[in-house]
């Protein structure tokens, strides 16, 4: 399962990883603290590899059709 939900019953609207209670945010901010994938990945074991890779992946294309427009 991979991506982003918003449900109204699981943090209120708040985006989440699919199938977690792990907002995406705290990807970022363990990003941006100098964490690393693998620190944020022990700290919330219910989020896959693949879903973080997803989330990057998805941030990096929504970049370049910013920078693009």
């Amino acid at each position: 399962m991979l991506g982003i939900e918003k449900n109204k019953e699981i943090l209120g609207t708040t985006a989440v990883f699919t199938g977690t209670r792990v907002p995406v945010r705290n990807l970022f901010d363990y990003l941006i603290a100098g964490e690393t994938i693998t620190d944020f990945l022990e700290d919330f074991p219910t989020v896959s590899f693949e879903q973080v890779r997803h989330i990057l992946q998805s941030a990096e294309v929504a970049i370049k059709n910013h920078q693009a427009a």
